[in-house]
């Protein structure tokens, strides 16, 4: 292996250091009179010369000490020999070439320098190195320990090659290692990163002791699997567990878990758990806790957890301003924007991209370019592709877009499949047929077209009554194998999330949903609303478009949140895709008739429903 096989240090290759070494070295209080390997007694000396070795201060230093241990013959003695390797091998010097060099002179290395090249390997941009190591180390006669096969893992783990860690994963078995947690903790993240959950898991279900960092490595795969709700399950079992209890990496994963799933009550119970426990004065903790809040529309209770926070880096500020931006307060965005500079802390890419978006959510069409034009000139950060998205969508919202077009077209960046797609969105909006379709065609170029890009271009004919094209686009979908997936809905009661789609019949109590949501509509039609049957794509009567739209699956959680919860209290929902117009219109007028305060997520932004307006302003 040529990584491993370099040219062998000899005495003549640090002859020109030895006399100044010996010098420098024989002179030091610690190393003077260090005998070799020959009449070497002193177990002090022994240990002086190991601690001078790791308190070197750089490359240069270490040669010296390099040359001393060859005059005097001391790199035959192992003890030497891995404590210098350790210090070359890995950081903060981590000259792997030297260290290889080093290697390939020691005759018979066992297990522990072996471990050192290894981890080392899988701590550089190199780890299939590592690898090819421990083959050869096998074919040397030299048996693995637990640490040699969590060190080889981990070099699997970052070179991608998952038969080098099913062969890890039988030798492991073989060696009789399957009882090492730490190892089968690293074992599981192999899996994992190669999206075996369901193998991860199972290492996982064998361990004979569990320790905090196996159910963090546990729950990070269930968020990597999107399984969150078996994630927020693992918190629970924790918190019961006499072996091991939730610390602040349970808690971050947690809090993820929680913003992505909606998931208020949970969200606010690990927060208790923080401040039982002392986290909730770390940054880490309380930046996750301001984006929890803000992705489940709470941003009063993100604000509290900002504004109590002794120091923010610009990880609090951005996440301030995303919330904000995300929750319809598009000129509190920007003030808290300006606020941020005057406290001294710079934008990045991100802060940015979450100042856009306000813009754009808000309207706010003259701060957005101004915005725009401020981050090279000002701040020295070229746009990148989220921050032309966000000025397209800015444009698009408004009505400008053909401007859009003209912008995504001057890019200075390759324009992506998102950007299409949300000028595509605007086009849907302001009922753009012919640019739509101009748009479709550019994402058919970058092979990325999607169900829903179709959808939209189904939405701007339908709009028009174009049933021809509507059953045209239909055909090219059946004709390209494009189907569509069901919008799912989901709403947090009682620490349990429950998920709906359209027309669901799953639900344990789907005759009393039913109930309610043919109740909940006939009281809105008496207060007058009437659906908006241009959300249907279906040329179908205005009747049966009435109907279809009825069941969608928001307002099937909405009416779960009426069904299971006292009057007056907060309904809060999450939706994978854009609400609807008929949808939109359903909320705002249930919270005027019911007296209940609506929350929505879908994949945009938030619409807070209250006495029947929405923080969106209907512009969405």
């Amino acid at each position: 292996m040529k990584a491993i096989s370099p040219r062998r240090f000899s005495v003549s290759n640090c002859r020109c250091l030895s006399s100044h070494a010996a010098a420098r070295i024989n002179h030091h209080p610690q190393i003077q009179c260090i005998p070799g390997p020959t009449n070497f007694t002193s177990h002090l000396h022994g240990d002086a010369l190991i601690s001078f070795i790791k308190s070197a201060s750089g490359k240069p230093h270490l040669l010296e000490i390099h040359a001393h241990l060859i005059r005097k013959f001391l790199f035959e003695d192992a003890i030497f020999f891995s404590a210098f390797l350790f210090r070359v091998a890995l950081p903060p010097l981590h000259d792997l070439a030297y260290a290889c060099r080093l290697f390939s002179k020691f005759r018979k290395p066992d297990f522990f320098q072996y471990n050192i090249m290894i981890r080392a390997y899988g701590m550089s941009d190199s780890p299939g190195n590592g690898f090819q190591l421990y083959q050869e180390m096998l074919r040397s006669g030299v048996s693995p320990n637990s640490l040699t096969s969590s060190f080889v893992t981990n070099c699997c783990i970052k070179s991608g090659s998952f038969f080098g860690g099913l062969q890890i994963h039988a030798r492991i078995l073989r060696y009789g290692h399957q009882s090492d947690g730490r190892l089968l903790t690293t074992l599981m993240d192999f899996y994992s990163s190669k999206e075996k959950y369901s193998d991860a898991c199972k290492v996982f279900d064998e361990m004979s002791h569990r320790d905090t960092i196996a159910w963090n490595v546990l729950i990070s795969c269930y968020m990597r699997n999107r399984r969150t709700r078996d994630a927020l399950r693992a918190f629970d079992i924790m918190q019961s567990s006499y072996d091991c209890q939730p610390d602040d990496v349970t808690c971050l994963l947690l809090l993820q878990a929680c913003a992505n799933l909606n998931a208020l009550a949970f969200g606010e119970g690990v927060h208790r758990y923080c401040e039982e426990h002392g986290f909730d004065k770390a940054m880490n903790i309380c930046n996750a806790l301001i984006t929890m809040y803000s992705r489940c529309g709470c941003i009063e209770k993100a604000f509290e957890v900002f504004k109590g926070m002794t120091e923010k880096d610009v990880v609090s500020w951005t996440a301030m301003i995303s919330g904000l931006a995300s929750n319809g307060y598009g000129r509190d965005a920007i003030e808290a924007f300006r606020e941020m500079q005057n406290a001294g802390v710079s934008p990045d890419y991100q802060t940015f991209t979450g100042v856009l978006s306000a813009c754009s959510h808000s309207g706010l069409l003259d701060e957005g370019r101004m915005v725009f034009n401020s981050m090279s000139k000002e701040f020295g950060i070229p746009p990148n592709i989220h921050h032309y998205g966000c000025v397209v969508d800015l444009m698009g919202r408004a009505g400008m877009v053909n401007e859009a077009y003209n912008l995504i077209n001057s890019m200075k960046v390759r324009p992506d499949a998102t950007i299409w797609r949300t000028l595509l969105g605007a086009c849907r909006i302001h009922g753009q047929a012919d640019l739509g379709e101009q748009v479709i065609e550019h994402l058919i170029e970058l092979k990325a077209q999607e169900a829903g890009d179709y959808v939209l271009l189904l939405n701007i004919y339908s709009s028009h009554g174009d049933w021809d094209k509507v059953i045209n686009v239909r055909k090219m979908m059946k004709d390209r194998g494009i189907q569509t997936n069901p919008a799912c809905s989901t709403i947090e009661f009682r620490g349990e999330i429950h998920e709906f789609v359209a027309n669901d019949f799953s639900h344990p109590r789907k005759t009393e949903i039913f109930e309610m949501l043919d109740e909940i509509n006939q009281q809105l039609r008496i207060a007058g609303y009437v659906a908006e049957t241009m959300s249907e794509l279906h040329n179908v009567g205005v009747e049966e478009k009435q109907i279809a739209l009825s069941y969608h699956s928001e307002k099937l959680a909405i009416a779960f949140g009426v069904l299971s919860t006292p009057p007056g209290t907060s309904i809060r929902v999450a939706k994978d895709l854009r609400i609807c117009v008929d949808c939109h219109n359903f909320a705002k007028m249930l919270s005027a008739v019911y007296n209940r305060e609506v929350v929505i997520r879908d994949r945009n932004r938030f619409h807070h429903f209250r006495e029947g307006r929405c923080s969106c302003n209907d512009y969405w």
